[in-house]
């Protein structure tokens, strides 16, 4: 007879090792904030040790993995908006001003950084979308991870990367 803790123990231990790097950067997509990602990552880390109890192998190990990272990352995200509301829509971030110099004094780490925090002021489900594209999981997976629909996955990433590339680029809001 199977030990449940044991098999808990052997799921967790068999995806932190396959995912770790991938949930590290998960994290950066959230919490841009240092000390917090690194509670974010432990704060996924134990959801995930927990969610094993109830895995069924209804899903693949990694589209579980992802669905719960994300929905931890998404609940403190909430949480944290609820607290301080500075989130915005893609809307409101395409309307927002672009830096004049930021193009002309920026490497790759400083393009990185950026990028990472246009993405951090998304809506908790497009940063969702584009964390998972950004990880280059498929739209079915990712809409298997976020319950949405593959086409409305598609949509959301397209709309999301011509938004960050004008944001990023400093080009005008196409009206």
């Amino acid at each position: 007879m199977a030990d449940p803790a044991a098999d808990q123990d052997a799921l967790y231990e068999q995806a932190a090792a396959a995912y770790a790097a991938a949930l590290e950067r998960l994290a950066r997509g959230y919490e841009p904030d240092p000390d917090k990602r690194r509670d974010l990552v432990q704060d996924i880390h134990v959801a995930l040790w927990r969610s094993f109890a109830r895995f069924a192998g209804r899903a693949s190990l990694r589209t579980w993995v992802y669905r719960v990272a994300h929905n931890t990352a998404i609940s403190q995200t909430t949480r944290r908006r609820a607290r301080n509301p500075t989130f915005v829509t893609l809307e409101e971030l395409a309307d927002t001003p672009a830096a004049e110099d930021a193009l002309h004094a920026i490497d790759r780490r400083m393009a990185l950084e950026r990028l990472l925090a246009l993405i951090h002021t998304l809506e908790p489900l497009d940063r969702q979308v584009i964390l998972l594209y950004l990880e280059e999981l498929d739209a079915q997976s990712i809409a298997d991870i976020v319950g949405l629909s593959p086409g409305n996955v598609a949509t959301k990433v397209h709309r999301t990367k011509q938004m960050l590339s004008r944001r990023f680029h400093g080009a005008p809001h196409d009206a």
